[in-house]
């Protein structure tokens, strides 16, 4: 199996060309020769079922595998039990939306330490996360939807790749989310080659296993920050300052025989970029 490619949600150019309906999304996604699809609640699970289960027809005819960005105010490791609890309700109520729409992922944001330590932080999130997988076995849904544990590009959220690693050792189904874009941003520029991914890719492996390394989901975009707080806005791939560049990575995963899911998250540009992604990835072979 091959790596997979697809947008964050809709570039400029799928409402430029007046299309409008979540219908429209997977033959508009397929002319550019991708794969994926990731649907966007990052303000809330608002799909109904019927609606999702549609869309879902629609991504299985064109071949799009898809998955969900759970809602942004998720906070795993809140000092607050109430919004922790809350985090779960929504994290279920997108699990609940990618499973109506056939998705098997679920992409989930830790939200930031706040006062607390980093290790507070993560000791809170890793509770929570617990609870959440009781919620979602309940359901019957932890075997069908994976929770994918981001990595965030602010220095003060919770979710840099070793603690994104933790979150991911609290159930052997949860797949990490390495948003390549955020660890740049949150390290100040520290992917400047092949040798970072390098480390990436290798630290996933030893700290999860060659199966989870391998099937790894994935963001990529160039992503503006600053010299303290980090992540400040996405870019396009025009941008030539900021970076992550992708080609390196996509000549690892290509000789690495990986099979991950990338999701290109540019501003605006994220089919295009996508597919400029996927045709650098095939130029390794694959």
């Amino acid at each position: 199996m091959s790596a997979l490619f697809g947008p964050a949600g809709n570039s400029q150019s799928f409402h430029d060309r007046g299309f409008k309906s979540n219908l429209d999304i997977p033959g508009y996604v397929k002319e550019f020769g991708l794969t994926a699809y990731e649907y966007q609640c990052g303000r809330g699970v608002k799909i109904s079922d019927q609606a999702a289960a549609a869309f879902g027809e629609a991504a299985k005819k064109e071949g799009i595998t898809l998955s969900l960005h759970a809602p942004y105010y998720i906070s795993l490791s809140s000092v607050e039990e109430e919004k922790r609890d809350n985090s779960i309700t929504y994290i279920l109520q997108s699990a609940r939306a990618a499973k109506a729409m056939g998705a098997g992922r679920i992409i989930v944001h830790s939200g930031s330490c706040g006062k607390l330590s980093r290790e507070e932080a993560l000791f809170l999130a890793k509770g929570t996360l617990q609870k959440c997988v009781a919620a979602l076995e309940q359901e019957g849904l932890a075997d069908q939807v994976a929770v994918c544990p981001e990595t965030m590009g602010k220095v003060n959220q919770l979710g840099d790749l070793n603690e994104v690693m933790e979150l991911c050792l609290v159930d052997e189904r949860f797949i990490p989310c390495i948003d390549f874009g955020h660890l740049n941003a949150r390290t100040f520029g520290g992917i400047k080659g092949a040798e970072d991914y390098k480390a990436i890719l290798d630290t996933m492996e030893n700290k999860l296993g060659a199966d989870r390394a391998k099937r790894f989901h994935a963001h990529f975009s160039k992503i503006q920050y600053t010299d303290k707080g980090g992540e400040k806005m996405h870019l396009t791939f025009e941008d030539t300052v900021y970076g992550p560049e992708f080609e390196p990575l996509a000549e690892l995963i290509a000789k690495r025989g990986l099979s991950p899911t990338i999701i290109c998250e540019s501003a605006g540009t994220q089919a295009e970029d996508a597919a400029a992604m996927m045709q650098m990835y095939h130029r390794y072979g694959q």
